[in-house]
């Protein structure tokens, strides 16, 4: 099973994904605007790269890209105009620290032009990040200013959804370590000093909200042929937050939300 997801952070997840960010050559001016022969461009390097990160990345953030975020932070209206001119647009969180792009939508409904297009999440990176969104969610909520969580818990999760008939136990855990590995990738699990311990990125709240969750869960225990959760369950979980009503939707939407190839 296959989740609609943004092409931008699938990118991110294949292997040997890399941004290209240790082949880049730094200009001998930084502070120039004319960076090549025949260049009408109007950016400084600092401010391209961090327009090209935006562009490539399914998000940057003060944790996974400091210099990007920080230029970011100082230009933003100048970095917001180009994305605009694309016919995007650029979300904020500043609690979090975490900035992404998504389709900007016409005032009279119509639709704009787009360099996005729809991809899928494979089930086990779906299966790392619903469940790293609730970790997450539990751990901010109960005052902690960075949430952890290890890789057994991880495969411990993936494994849960395991289908009755699914008879390849070597294999489901192969695919599993592999999405842990993809999501790490990604940027969003961050490393600490053991292989097997991560930091949970912060940006992995605004990439699925609310609606998508509902839709990813609905999905997943679909396939696997198991009920979904009554009203009161769901009202207590921390993954359906009613609070969470207020996420960025369209951050992670699957409909048009990512990057050409």
């Amino acid at each position: 099973m296959t989740i609609d997801v943004d092409n931008d952070l699938a990118d991110a997840l294949e292997p040997g994904y890399s941004d290209g960010a240790d082949d880049l050559v730094e200009p001998d001016d930084e502070h120039s605007v004319s960076l090549f022969e025949g260049d009408e461009g109007g950016l400084e390097y600092a401010q391209r790269q961090t327009l090209v990160a935006l562009l490539k990345q399914r998000f940057i953030s003060a944790r996974t890209h400091p210099r990007d975020w920080r230029v970011l932070v100082e230009h933003e209206r100048l970095l917001r105009s180009r994305l605009n001119d694309l016919f995007l647009d650029l979300a904020i969180d500043l609690e979090s620290e975490v900035a992404w792009k998504r389709q900007a939508v016409s005032e009279t409904g119509s639709r704009f032009p787009t360099l996005l297009h729809d991809t899928s999440w494979p089930r086990e990176e779906t299966l790392v990040l619903v469940h790293l969104r609730d970790r997450l969610r539990a751990g901010l909520a109960g005052g902690d200013a960075r949430v952890y969580i290890d890789r057994d818990d991880i495969l411990g999760y993936v494994a849960s959804y395991r289908p009755a008939h699914a008879t390849d136990a070597a294999g489901d855990e192969k695919r599993a370590r592999n999405a842990v590995t993809s999501i790490a990738k990604a940027g969003l699990l961050i490393p600490t000093g053991s292989e097997d311990r991560f930091e949970i990125s912060q940006a992995v709240e605004p990439l699925l909200p609310l609606e998508l969750l509902h839709e990813l869960l609905g999905a997943l225990r679909q396939a696997n042929g198991t009920a979904e959760p009554d009203a009161e369950s769901l009202a207590q979980s921390d993954l359906f937050d009613e609070d969470d009503d207020e996420a960025p939707v369209g951050a992670a939407t699957g409909t048009d939300e990512e990057d050409p190839a």
